[in-house]
């Protein structure tokens, strides 16, 4: 029989979707799921952005350009500068999503064999793009005891080596919730400066800071303009995560020249995705500060329900919407599946993603859970409950 590629088998599984047949068997039996697994938010998209879809007037679906529209370009250009970001229309690359900027990022600036060091846990599909390019994924670690900070910078020198191409965070972190300061970004400035590195950070969760805390985007930090690549996305920060719309943004021409070439390759990215995101930059802020405000109430509520289970550890999240949580149990993996196949209160359980699949360290967030806060309170208190109760059942 034909072999599959060594790429496709080292392909690893996604932490987040493994899971899915187990609680797809689960409610085919009657019993009701909740997901805490998936960072699915279950905030109605601006109505703006499905109006330009359903009242638009096309004849033709014809291919958009391939860096994406013009007109979309240049609004996203004015976009960033309300957030002190100045680039223009030719620094940006529409993508299908924020993984096709990070993988034509990875294309671009990494060869077969190169390395990105990246603090972790980190977005567990960064393991599968670095796969899928052949890149070789260091990791940094950074723990749940000091709430997953940037890691000490000189953590992160004795990691660089001849084949060193980036160092790559999300900011606000995904699984973590973690948000850089200024001053943590500017110590990853220094060193890639330093070295001669990439410095590629995920924006996409930019606009869910909380606590009076500020977004500091690597394009604000001057002296990075050949340095830095921003991959950011409409699907959290709209609720639009099937448009599958993204953009790759860099003032380093090279970099913004050569992703296109891939993005060549792949023709366009969508138009009614586009046409629609297009229309959700004119989303009011009232929007966000009553999406923030919902998701600030949504984490203090589980953190002190987390609070009351004897045994486990919380990273607090300062933006995004997700959290990890240390358990006391050894196979959090198991646990998981457990829950879905055997363990029941009023007829429900719950679907966590086992954190290991956010690390790149074997053997680490082995007895760590990434629960993401995209349900309603109720529905979140309900979660916390049933894994208390779980907990006990299951450590007996």
């Amino acid at each position: 029989m034909p072999k599959i590629s060594q790429k496709g088998l080292f392909m690893p599984q996604s932490p987040i979707r493994k899971l899915v047949p187990f609680a797809e068997r689960a409610k085919n039996n009657g019993v009701k799921v909740i997901h805490l697994n998936i960072g699915q938010p279950d905030i109605k998209t601006p109505q703006i952005a499905l109006d330009a879809v359903k009242n638009n007037t096309i004849e033709v679906l014809e291919y958009s350009r391939t860096e994406g529209s013009e007109t979309y370009r240049n609004k996203i250009a004015k976009y960033y500068e309300k957030n002190d970001i100045m680039v223009d229309a030719s620094d940006i690359i529409v993508t299908t999503g924020g993984s096709e900027a990070l993988s034509f990022t990875i294309g671009s600036i990494a060869d077969t064999g190169d390395e990105i060091i990246i603090p972790e846990p980190f977005y567990a599909n960064y393991n599968g793009f670095a796969t899928a390019m052949g890149v070789k994924v260091v990791p940094v670690v950074s723990n749940i005891d000091t709430n997953f900070a940037l890691p000490p910078i000189e953590e992160f020198e004795k990691l660089v080596t001849p084949r060193t191409k980036a160092i790559l965070i999300c900011n606000p972190g995904n699984p973590t919730g973690y948000l850089y300061s200024k001053e943590e970004i500017q110590k990853l400035a220094a060193i890639v400066k330093k070295h001669d590195l990439f410095l590629v950070a995920d924006e996409v969760y930019r606009e869910f800071t909380y606590d009076g805390r500020e977004h500091y985007s690597i394009l604000r930090e001057p002296g990075l303009e050949s340095h830095a690549i921003i991959v950011d996305s409409v699907s959290k920060r709209y609720s639009m995560c099937g448009a599958r719309i993204g953009c790759l943004v860099s003032k380093n021409q090279e970099v913004v020249k050569t992703a296109l070439k891939f993005a060549q390759a792949r023709l366009s990215p969508p138009t009614y995705a586009q046409i629609a995101s297009e229309a959700a930059l004119e989303t009011p802020q009232s929007y966000f500060d009553e999406v923030k405000e919902e998701y600030v109430a949504r984490r203090d509520l589980l953190i002190e329900e987390l609070g009351k289970i004897e045994g486990i550890k919380i990273g607090r999240p300062q933006g995004a919407f997700y959290c990890i949580v240390e358990l006391p149990l050894a196979d959090a993996d198991d646990f998981a599946q457990w829950l879905l196949e055997d363990f029941r209160v009023n007829n429900e359980t719950v679907m966590v993603a086992p954190a290991a699949g956010f690390y790149a360290t074997e053997g680490l967030g082995k007895n760590q859970v990434r629960i993401a806060y995209v349900l309603d309170k109720e529905s979140l208190k309900r979660a916390v409950n049933i894994l208390k109760e779980a907990l006990k059942s299951y450590i007996g």
